[in-house]
C-alpha cells in the first residue's frame, strides 16, 4: 500500500532518534533517498509479503501482528515517535530471505520516513561497516549456535528414546528366550512321559483316548477365563485336595498350573473317568506338561506381539517411510510418543488419556509433530520431577474453536507470571545448567505456528500447568496431503 508523498525535512528526519547522531550531510543524503509518506488508517504492508522498504514513524500510530493461524495476533501497538519496522535486515541481502516478517497498520493518519530497502543496505555498509559485522556476525552466529544445539538436542532426545526402546525391548525378549528354554525342557519331559505310558501295552481305544482328553485340554487353555487372586487361591485349594485325594504326587504344584489353564475339579473328574485309575498319575502329569506347553506358547505369543507392537509404535513416531505431510490420526501419534517416552514417564506418573476419539484426521507433517509432543511431555515430566517425582500428565483432545485442540496438562509447580513470556524465546530454559538447552520450545513453537499455521500457548498455575496446541482442520490452499496409510 501506498501514501501520499510529502515534503522530506531534513531536520525533522535528524530529530528521529535512530538518525540524532548523523551529520547534516548524511540526513540529506537520507532525504534524498527516502521520501515521507501520509498513510491513511488501514495497512501498510503485509507478513510474508516481499521486504521493499524500511519504515520509520514520524508522527501516528501504528499497529505491528502477526499470522498465527488463520488469525492476525497484535504484538505492539504504539505512538512512540521514531519507532521503524520493515526491511530491517537489508544489510544481510540474499543470504536470508526478504520478507516482512510481520503485518503493519495505522489506526489515525500516520507519517512515516520510508527508505527502500537496497538503499537502507548501502547506508549501512558506507556509515557502519564495523556495526555491519558485528550484526553479520551476531545474526549468524545465532543461527548457527540454534542450529547446532537444536541437532544436539534432538541427538540426546533421540538416545534418551533410544535407550527407552531398548528397555521396553529387553522385558518382552528376555521373556521369550525365558519361556522358549522352559517349553524345550516341558516338551522334553513330555515325549519322556509318553514314553513311559506307551510302555505301559495299554489298548489302543485307551491311547485314542488319552489324544483325545490332551486335545480337548489344550482347548480349555485357549478359552481359560480371568479369575480374581481369591477366586484362583480357591480353586488352587480344591484342585490340591483333589490330586492329594487321588494320590497324585506334588499336586501342590500342579494345581496353580491348572488354575491357570481354566481346568477344574468337574474336568479332573471327568478325566479320572476316562482313564484307568493305574494310569491316572501319569496322564495327569503328561496333561500338565501339555498344560504348561500351552502356556508357554502363549507366553512366547505375548511377547512376541508386544515386540512388534513397540516396534509399530518406533516406526509410527519416526514416520519411516511416509509421506513428509500427510493426513494423520493425532491419536496415533500420540500414543507412539507415549510408549516411546514410557521409560522416562516411569511408574510414579500417572498418564491420562482423555482423548475424543470422533475428532477427523488432519493434514499435518506427523514426524514434526511427533517432535512437539516430545518436547511437552518431556517439559511435563520434569515438572513434576521437580515437585517430587509423583503427578499426574493429562493428554486432552478435543474440538474447539473448529480446530483441533491437544492439551497436555501436568501437576507441577507451574510457570512463574514473571517468565510466562519468554518460555518460547530460542535459549530460555529454566532447567539447571547442562540439562536444557532452551530450544525444546522454540522448535515447537515454530512447527506449529509456522509450519502448521497452528497456534502453541500455555495457561497455568501451581498444580496444573497445560500447554495448548491447536491445529486447523484443513490444509492451506497451497498445501496438498496425502492419505496416510
Amino acid at each position: 500500500m501506498s501514501g501520499r508523498l510529502m515534503p522530506c525535512d531534513a531536520a525533522e528526519i535528524g530529530s528521529l532518534f535512530l538518525f540524532e547522531k548523523l551529520d547534516p550531510v548524511q540526513l540529506g543524503q537520507l532525504c534524498a533517498a527516502g521520501r515521507v509518506e501520509l498513510f491513511e488508517p488501514g495497512p501498510v504492508y503485509a507478513e510474508g509479503d516481499p521486504a521493499t522498504c524500511f519504515y520509520v514513524m514520524i508522527e501516528g500510530t501504528v499497529v505491528l501482528s502477526r499470522r498465527v493461524g488463520g488469525d492476525d495476533v497484535e504484538v505492539t501497538r504504539t505512538s512512540q515517535s521514531g519507532v521503524y519496522a520493515g526491511s530491517m535486515q537489508a544489510y544481510l541481502g540474499d543470504r536470508v530471505p526478504q520478507v516482512y516478517n510481520n503485518s503493519m497498520r495505522v489506526t489515525e493518519p500516520t507519517r512515516f520516513f520510508v527508505l527502500p530497502g537496497e538503499k537502507f543496505s548501502d547506508f549501512m555498509q558506507e556509515w557502519f561497516p564495523m556495526a555491519v559485522h558485528l550484526l553479520e556476525g551476531l545474526f549468524f552466529g545465532s543461527k548457527s549456535t540454534q542450529r547446532a544445539i537444536g541437532q544436539r538436542e534432538r541427538l540426546l532426545a533421540l538416545g534418551s528414546l533410544s535407550a527407552g526402546l531398548t528397555h521396553e525391548l529387553n522385558n518382552p525378549a528376555a521373556a521369550a528366550v525365558r519361556a522358549t528354554a522352559t517349553l524345550r525342557e516341558r516338551v522334553g519331559k513330555m515325549r519322556h512321559k509318553l514314553a513311559v505310558i506307551a510302555q505301559g501295552n495299554y489298548a489302543p481305544e485307551v491311547m485314542a483316548n488319552l489324544i483325545d482328553i490332551q486335545e480337548r485340554t489344550a482347548e480349555r487353555v485357549a478359552k481359560a477365563p480371568a479369575l480374581s487372586p481369591l477366586e484362583a487361591s480357591d480353586r488352587e485349594d480344591e484342585l490340591s485336595d483333589w490330586l492329594d485325594d487321588h494320590d497324585i504326587q506334588d499336586g501342590w504344584r500342579i494345581a496353580p498350573t491348572f488354575v491357570q489353564a481354566g481346568l477344574d475339579v468337574d474336568w479332573l473328574d471327568h478325566i479320572a473317568a476316562c482313564v484307568d485309575e493305574e494310569i491316572l498319575p501319569n496322564a495327569i502329569g503328561w496333561l500338565n506338561y501339555t498344560v504348561e506347553t500351552e502356556l508357554l506358547m502363549d507366553e512366547i505369543n505375548d511377547s512376541t506381539d508386544r515386540i512388534s507392537h513397540l516396534v509399530d509404535a518406533a516406526k509410527q513416531y519416526s514416520q519411516l517411510d511416509r509421506a513428509p505431510y500427510q493426513v494423520a490420526d493425532v491419536h496415533e501419534l500420540l500414543d507412539s510418543t507415549l510408549l516411546m517416552l514410557s521409560g522416562k514417564i516411569g511408574q510414579s506418573i500417572e498418564v491420562v488419556k482423555d482423548y475424543d476419539r470422533t475428532l477427523p484426521k488432519i493434514p499435518a507433517y506427523p514426524a514434526e509433530l511427533n517432535q512437539v509432543w516430545t518436547n511437552l511431555i518431556d517439559n511435563a515430566v520434569s515438572a513434576i520431577n521437580s515437585a517430587g517425582g509423583e503427578g499426574t500428565l493429562t493428554v486432552r483432545t478435543a474440538l474447539e474453536h473448529e480446530q483441533l485442540l491437544v492439551e497436555f496438562r501436568d501437576t507441577g509447580p507451574g510457570v512463574p507470571q514473571e517468565i510466562r513470556g519468554r518460555i518460547f524465546d530460542p535459549f530460555f530454559t529454566t532447567k539447571p545448567v547442562g540439562e536444557g538447552t532452551g530450544l525444546g520450545l522454540d522448535i515447537s513453537w515454530r512447527i506449529v505456528v509456522n509450519k502448521h499455521h497452528g497456534t502453541l500457548q500455555v495457561e497455568s498455575e501451581p498444580g496444573d500447568t497445560r500447554f495448548q496446541v491447536l491445529l486447523p482442520l484443513t490444509a492451506a490452499a497451497d498445501e496438498t496431503p496425502k492419505e496416510s496409510e
